[in-house]
């Protein structure tokens, strides 16, 4: 006898916990009963599989990157940049607390608890993508168990979980809204490099569909993560204080970035400003530099804007923000040809290279970093580029081989631009640059002391330090 799909989840529906019942999720937790899906396990949407699984609770994660699967299942981790979560992913593989699947029917099928931990990127126009959220929604609208819980941890516009994600699930007929399947949200809030430090830390936002499912959500994330949980009125107040606190670093750092052009030319030092200014009890710093890249604060302000366009309004500093930051890189190339004016050689068929392509320091990711366009400006004007990055050793980046050693290649290079502030090239001597063949030191991060160059040969220009 064949069982039709139907069937199994009528069966599977009497079987699981109902998770809109306080009560039942409570004793679900206290006796590690619940079982929780995660669809969407990269950056962030891994941590977070883990950390359910290390509160005792069964935890699958699904992906559509076959190979992710297959290395997670081979015990092979993935995020070594990642400090902490490599032992809580060997001790929950080796407990059968996690596993990873292609499989999203079973593993929906099999849950309790369904996370979206899924993209949200944008497009060539700059208009968030929701195409992976939209499409999880319509496969959970045929095989979303009734009585299931999806919370969205993805960044997402104010009103998206009301005006689409609601109905996305629905239209399959078989679900209601707060009848049969509940909805919210809990934004994720962790820096790529310190994630296990900040989802033990700091606060998470909760919104859910109505203030029970708020209160639902509030007590699995205390469960699994002990932080302090701050209770929004809804999912579209709880996704706008994310995106505003994100798009606040964008323009304040598109703010310093513009000032440090400025004290360039006043002959003023931007990061001995910065570092006096931190001394008022009520200023936060943030640092210029070559461009501001990532899967955050660039959308997060495109997602504000596109939100500003539905409703009729006009965000202009963040729009000045974005034009700001996104010409950064367009100072790094002026900076550079004034070194190579006053060196008197052509920049055309030098040699640069490039340190640093991650768009943040410390981190293996090359999400919309600056260094791709800092590189392609290079290209243009005829320069062969040359990578190095820590986290890239001997792989290939924007269609350049990243080299192996520092110290060997600095010979054969005219120009070194600093695009990315790893903290190893914070630990390099002085002494190694002057071997760079033309002499000519770029630092766009503020990883060069400009005093130590005084004594040397080399041509330097740091961004917003002046001329040494």
């Amino acid at each position: 006898m064949i069982i039709g799909s139907k069937y199994i989840r009528d069966i599977m529906s009497n079987l699981k916990i109902n998770m809109n019942n306080f009560e039942e999720v409570k004793k679900s937790l206290n006796s590690k009963s619940l079982r929780v899906c995660v669809i969407g396990i990269g950056r962030i949407g891994l941590p977070t599989a883990l950390s359910f699984a290390k509160s005792g609770l069964q935890t699958i994660g699904v992906d559509i990157n076959e190979k992710l699967v297959e290395d997670i299942n081979s015990k092979k981790f993935p995020l070594k940049d990642e400090p902490g979560y490599e032992d809580i992913f060997y001790d929950v593989l080796e407990k059968k607390l996690f596993s990873a699947t292609t499989n999203i029917q079973n593993a929906v099928s099999n849950s309790d608890l369904i996370l979206l931990s899924l993209p949200t990127p944008m497009d060539e126009n700059n208009i968030p993508n929701y195409y992976a959220l939209t499409t999880v929604g319509s496969q959970l609208s045929e095989i979303l168990i009734p009585n299931s819980l999806v919370i969205v941890e993805s960044t997402i516009e104010p009103g998206f979980i009301e005006n689409e994600m609601i109905s996305i699930i629905s239209k399959s007929g078989r679900l209601k809204i707060e009848e049969n399947f509940s909805i919210g949200v809990c934004p994720e809030n962790a820096n790529p490099g310190e994630i296990l430090h900040d989802f033990t830390n700091l606060p998470r936002l909760v919104g859910g569909i109505n203030q029970n499912i708020t209160n639902i959500i509030t007590m699995i994330y205390k469960y699994v993560f002990s932080v302090n949980l701050i209770e929004m009125k809804n999912c579209k107040t709880a996704n706008a204080v994310k995106l505003t606190t994100n798009v606040f670093r964008d323009i304040n750092i598109a703010f310093v970035s513009e000032l440090a052009l400025m004290f360039e030319k006043l002959g003023i030092d931007t990061m001995q400003v910065l570092e006096a200014a931190k001394a008022k009890y009520n200023f936060q710093v943030h640092y210029p530099g070559a461009g501001v890249g990532g899967p955050c604060l660039p959308i997060n302000s495109y997602q504000l804007l596109n939100t500003a366009r539905r409703t009729g309004t006009k965000l202009s500093i963040v729009e000045s923000g974005r034009r700001i930051n996104e010409a950064m890189p367009d100072h790094v190339i002026k900076l550079t040809l004034d070194a190579f004016k006053e060196s008197q050689i052509p920049i055309e068929k030098s040699k640069i290279l490039i340190m640093g392509i991650s768009y943040k320091p410390n981190v293996k990711d090359i999400q919309l970093s600056p260094a791709k366009d800092v590189i392609k400006k290079f290209q243009n004007l005829g320069s062969i580029v040359h990578i190095y990055d820590p986290f890239f050793k001997s792989t290939k980046i924007f269609g350049i081989n990243v080299e192996d050693n520092f110290e060997n290649i600095l010979p054969k290079m005219d120009a070194v631009v600093i695009v990315t502030g790893h903290d190893e090239f914070k630990q390099i001597e002085i002494s190694s640059f002057t071997k760079i063949k033309s002499k000519i030191l770029i630092d766009t991060r503020g990883v060069i002391d400009p005093n130590k160059i005084r004594n040397t040969n080399l041509i330097f220009r740091g961004l917003g330090r002046g001329k040494n």
